[in-house]
């Protein structure tokens, strides 16, 4: 029984009322059936006219809310109360004009009580089977008598209606429960995907706050390493080859200072104003470029297959770190040239990375985007987990398998923004 003290969900009650208006059809059904075939195949005297205007009643009760349940937004438990108390009413007057409690439906009084159980707080439950016992109370002092000539055939047709309404009841409710039962399965299932989220979120703010001190402590060693570089460089006795390393250290020195400010530029959150439009092999195409500068030994190709123009998609700061990160990643799997593929058509972009290494091992294609990896799986530890919030937050999704052929590759869905390039 539903705990009183706890809200009701208004989307549940909503779907569980239409539950209970299916079940009622097939109650409706089911009494229908059994009024109009019983008094000639048994041989049994009911008031069938006064029944089937009650059975008339139960029918457009149900179009009604039926009706109603279609143009009503919100649902309050105590219409469903009500509802469900005039199912227990109409059920009660049908057995009251076809021999009571002695009735073999009479259990059909179960079937509302499993409902409310399902649907309604602990207070509104326990009324309707109060109300349920005290029909059934009644219906056993106070019924209309079937007529029956012969006792023996009598109690035959007593167990038949008592195996016929069990059966009925059986279905009905194992019906209700198992849909209920899968939806709180799915329900439970959303919780847990959200938890997951959220521990996510928590554990790349705790990272972002930590790469924001890093980035704040970094600039003075850069800032002298720098200075170093720039006194050797005055050095006259120095050849062209080292002239050339000391060049390329002061281009990486100006590519780690341009990251380090990108970082304090990009602590706060991003609002929706903020974020860009840009065309999908346009952006891609940059990050190529800007990442090749930053690891100029690794090949990388990039390999373009859709229509022209390209979509457009939203970009931020996070999902480009993301493309990098997965980037890195694929550049320390291995020295085989590393390939990037992006497809798309009208509503996604998928990009696709492959490297050259012994592919992802089982923990990291189960474990990966959930939380930070050892450092011994070859980077694909928190760089991952940043890559996944990333994607995830922009509407995206990311995937990981081994494709034939070897290697490790990284599948990226990204929503498209508008069918035509900006």
């Amino acid at each position: 029984m539903a705990d009183n003290s706890l809200p009701v969900d208004g989307a549940n009650l909503k779907l569980n009322q239409r539950r209970a208006i299916i079940l009622r059809w097939w109650l409706i059904v089911a009494v229908a059936l059994a009024v109009v075939s019983a008094p000639p195949l048994l041989e049994i005297v009911m008031p069938q006219l006064l029944m089937l205007a009650v059975i008339g009643l139960m029918m457009g009760f149900n179009v009604y809310v039926q009706w109603r349940a279609r143009n009503q937004e919100v649902l309050d438990v105590w219409e469903l109360f009500g509802q469900l108390g005039v199912d227990l009413s109409a059920l009660a007057i049908l057995l009251y004009l076809s021999g009571g409690a002695a009735n073999p439906l009479i259990s059909l009084l179960l079937v509302p009580v499993a409902v409310a159980a399902l649907s309604l707080p602990g207070a509104l439950t326990a009324a309707v089977a109060l109300l349920a016992i005290g029909f059934y109370s009644l219906l056993m002092w106070q019924f209309v008598p079937l007529s029956v000539g012969d006792a023996e055939r009598a109690a035959r047709l007593h167990l038949a209606g008592m195996w016929l309404s069990f059966v009925v009841s059986a279905i009905m409710i194992a019906w209700f429960i198992a849909r209920m039962t899968a939806t709180i399965r799915e329900r439970d299932g959303r919780l847990a995907a959200a938890r997951e989220q959220a521990l996510r979120d928590e554990r790349v703010v705790a990272l972002g706050a930590l790469a924001a001190g890093a980035a704040h402590e970094l600039g003075t060693p850069l800032a002298t390493i720098a200075v170093v570089v720039g006194e050797l460089e005055r050095e006259v006795f120095l050849n062209a080859e080292v002239r050339a390393d000391l060049a390329l250290v002061r281009q990486q020195i100006a590519l780690c200072k341009g990251i380090i400010s990108g970082l304090a530029a990009r602590a706060g959150t991003v609002r929706p104003e903020q974020l860009q439009l840009q065309p999908a092999d346009l952006w891609l195409s940059e990050i190529q470029a800007r990442w090749q500068a930053i690891r100029p030994r690794a090949a990388c190709r990039l390999e373009i297959d859709g229509a022209s123009p390209a979509p457009s998609i939203v970009t931020e700061a996070t999902l480009e770190q993301a493309l990098v990160n997965l980037l890195n990643n694929a550049a320390d799997a291995g020295e085989a040239e590393i390939e990037i593929r992006v497809a798309w058509d009208a509503a996604t972009v998928t990009i696709a990375i492959r490297d050259g290494g012994s592919g992802f091992s089982e923990e990291v294609l189960r474990q990966a985007g959930r939380g930070p990896l050892p450092a011994s799986r070859g980077g694909a530890g928190i760089g991952m987990l940043l890559a996944y919030s990333a994607i995830e937050r922009l509407g995206g999704h990311i995937a990981l398998d081994n494709p034939p052929g070897g290697g490790g590759r990284v599948r990226i869905e990204l929503p498209a923004a508008r069918t035509s390039a900006a």
